[in-house]
């Protein structure tokens, strides 16, 4: 019976009969099959693309909604801060020679406690104008009982007025502190949102753009809102700086008074301000030179050109430039 033979082991190229080597070739098998696949397109990761400018300018806009109330809150703050410390330098100054009336009355006192040395009393009279302030005036008023009657009537009249100013002058003092804290909280918050537009503006492409003047204007316009125009148009290019009013750079209440007052005529640097500083026009009155307010809050000035036209600081990243009233107009107001 014949003998059963196995089959000759053929040996493979490149493989070890070892477990180890075909371990090995397996991991190089699984290599190689995923760089083919990234190669394919399997693997990779759908790239995100990229905003466009427009998609970016709408973001800004929106940023700038947030932003506009608060500038014009601050420019409001900072002009009624400017107006109250004025007051308070000319209250300063009118205290001054009650002062000075108050050491006179206070050396006719002395001379007084010195002629009652023996029986009068000098220590209450030396002290009367020292401590001199208005809860204490009814003690006051207690001890010049005691003096004669034309000391009396002078020093009172003296302690009266000047507890007045005083009095008033602690209340302009607690405004203006109150005033300065609200006007750095604003400036903090436009310091945040002004960071994210500057985010936003860093991912614009470079580009030039030139900008022509204002159009001819056809209407009937006053000298000064001639004069306004004229030099409103002559920033169009310039950039917008909040809280700026030039001659090089503006925001939106800056532009529009430094416009007028090339012509004589004062505005607040604060759209709502400004709103009560003309006189009330409606839309189809509406002459070239005339302010045009936008939104509800007042937020936003331009000088009206006529034609649905205006020349207007926009916003942070937008120079001076002339528009179309595409905003909601809140009205129109005529300076002068």
């Amino acid at each position: 019976m014949p003998v059963a033979t196995m089959p000759p082991h053929r040996h493979v190229p490149g493989l070890s009969a070892r477990p180890g080597g075909l371990r090995r070739v397996a991991q190089r098998l699984l290599v190689l099959v995923a760089a083919a696949a990234v190669g394919a397109g399997v693997l990779a990761v759908p790239a995100q693309a990229e905003p466009s400018v427009d998609e970016i300018e709408a973001q800004i806009d929106k940023q700038w909604e947030q932003l506009e109330p608060a500038v014009e809150q601050y420019n409001k703050v900072r002009s009624q801060l400017q107006v109250n410390r004025k007051k308070s330098a000319d209250l300063q100054k009118k205290i001054e020679p009650l002062a000075l009336q108050s050491e006179l009355a206070l050396t006719r006192v002395g001379d007084l406690a010195s002629r009652y040395y023996m029986s009068g009393p000098s220590q209450d009279i030396g002290a009367l104008l020292v401590s001199a302030k208005p809860d204490t005036l009814t003690e006051q008023l207690t001890v010049l009982d005691r003096l004669a009657a034309q000391e009396r009537k002078e020093v009172a009249g003296v302690l009266a007025v000047r507890a007045k100013y005083d009095g008033e002058k602690q209340k302009l003092d607690a405004l203006i502190a109150t005033q300065t804290k609200q006007q750095n909280e604003l400036a903090a918050k436009k310091k945040q949102i002004d960071a994210e537009i500057k985010k936003l503006e860093a991912s614009l492409p470079k580009t030039t753009i030139k900008t022509a003047g204002c159009p001819t204007i056809n209407g009937v316009a006053s000298t000064a809102a001639q004069k306004a125009i004229k030099t409103a148009c002559q920033q169009v290019g310039d950039p917008y700086v909040w809280g700026a009013v030039g001659p090089n750079a503006f925001d939106c209440s800056g532009l529009t008074q430094y416009a007028y007052k090339s012509a004589g005529i004062y505005l607040t640097h604060y759209t709502g301000a400004q709103w009560n500083e003309g006189k009330a026009v409606s839309r189809a009155d509406a002459r070239p030179g005339d302010l045009v307010f936008f939104y509800g809050d007042l937020r936003h000035v331009g000088l009206y050109l006529g034609n649905n036209l205006m020349v207007h600081a926009p916003r942070a990243g937008r120079p001076v430039t002339v528009a179309s009233l595409t905003m909601p107009v809140a009205g129109f107001r005529r300076p002068g």
